[in-house]
């Protein structure tokens, strides 16, 4: 039964189709599909293929979809010098929230089609990279045919081809990152496609909703945190003065999860795979640290690891910059909210929740003019 509750907690909105988080049990999977069962043997196309249709490509990566991603990649010369309106130097997230803007045009009606999602997830990417290139002053890549969508990115932002292990290692961390239900920026873009607005307004809105710290904002702040722990071995030192402070620990606790997510666990593996010895010997210690402090503290409330901790390890590994991690976060969600906005459209009605009303009664009367 629908319930009300502060951040409307435990309150069912409507149904879907797409994504389920087992929050008690640390489980997720999209259309019936384990994150463990994809993450080792999908690509990302063949997720974003599953989330779009509902089920898998027949084979994996899906030929026709690569090819139609590969082809809307490319920025036209119109858009490009659209783009160029957006100043370089700015934080690339915030750069991000208007050059997705500026990729809307007449074009982008109610309702949300299919093309729609594809040019989302394809051309989000490039122009985030072109920008980030811009800015520093090097020029936009040219288009390598041959490289996967998540390759690419990597490439177009790196300007070399990424070793096989760490372009699959970013390409699982977008498969885990694709969906998760309705998490605060898929809400958000649900609420816009249920205007009737379009789908660019809406994932501007998702992307507003992303940058927040209690959201998506985080990864960067917890290789701040291991940058502060320094070593393992003042891992528990550290822990418990940032408590005594009362300081939040970042990449611990999740609101939808109530023992160990899923993708956490996936992406300390792939840290193991990737990452430099020393840096995952401190992350392990704070993750020990971490854990036990928490337990002791506040037994009831059950916080461990969520995505964020090992995913800030992982993008280090691959080589981005700190301040290019929430916004790959946003590249890999797009293919979720590409899926969210056509499902919402395809039985919509306005999303227009109530409040209850706690101010003063009614009949007041307004003060008097001075005479």
């Amino acid at each position: 039964m629908a319930t009300s509750g502060k951040g409307l907690e435990h309150v069912v909105l409507g149904d879907s189709s797409l994504t389920l988080v087992a929050g008690e049990t640390g489980g997720l999977s999209y259309r019936g599909f384990d994150i463990g069962e994809l993450v080792p043997r999908a690509s990302y196309e063949g997720v974003v293929h599953l989330l779009l249709w509902g089920e898998p490509p027949a084979r994996d990566p899906p030929e026709r979809l690569s090819a139609e991603l590969r082809e809307r990649r490319i920025v036209p010369h119109a858009l490009a010098r659209r783009m160029e309106a957006v100043p370089p130097g700015l934080p690339p997230l915030e750069a991000m929230r208007s050059l997705l803007s500026l990729l809307g045009s007449p074009e982008w009606r109610y309702p949300p089609t299919d093309e729609q999602g594809l040019d989302l997830i394809a051309k989000t990417p490039t122009i985030l990279a072109q920008y980030v290139r811009r800015s520093s002053g090097r020029a936009p890549l040219p288009d390598r045919p041959e490289l996967g969508h998540v390759a690419h990115f990597l490439y177009q932002l790196t300007g070399e081809v990424p070793p096989a292990a760490k372009a699959r290692a970013l390409e699982q961390y977008c498969i885990m990152l694709a969906d998760h239900g309705m998490n605060a920026s898929t809400f958000a873009l649900r609420i816009v496609i249920s205007t009737q607005s379009d789908l660019i307004s809406g994932a501007v809105a998702a992307l507003g909703a992303l940058k927040g710290p209690a959201h998506g904002g985080a990864p960067s702040k917890v290789a701040d945190m291991l940058d502060a722990v320094g070593t393992p071995e003042n891992a528990e030192r550290w822990v418990e003065a940032a408590l005594g402070r009362k300081e939040r620990l970042m990449g611990f606790g999740h609101r939808a999860y109530k023992t160990e997510d899923p993708r956490a666990v996936l992406l300390k593996q792939i840290a193991k795979e990737i990452a430099d010895p020393e840096r995952l010997r401190v992350a392990e210690a704070v993750e020990r640290a971490g854990v036990a402090a928490l337990q002791r503290k506040r037994p009831e409330a059950r916080l461990f690891l969520n995505v964020e901790f090992y995913g800030a390890v992982v993008l280090e590994a691959v080589g981005l910059p700190r301040e290019l991690f929430t916004p790959t976060f946003a590249v890999a969600r797009t293919a979720g909210w590409a899926a969210h906005a056509k499902e919402q459209s395809q039985d919509n009605r306005l999303i227009r929740p109530d409040v209850r009303y706690t101010g003063p009664a009614p009949g007041r009367g307004w003060p008097a003019s001075p005479a």
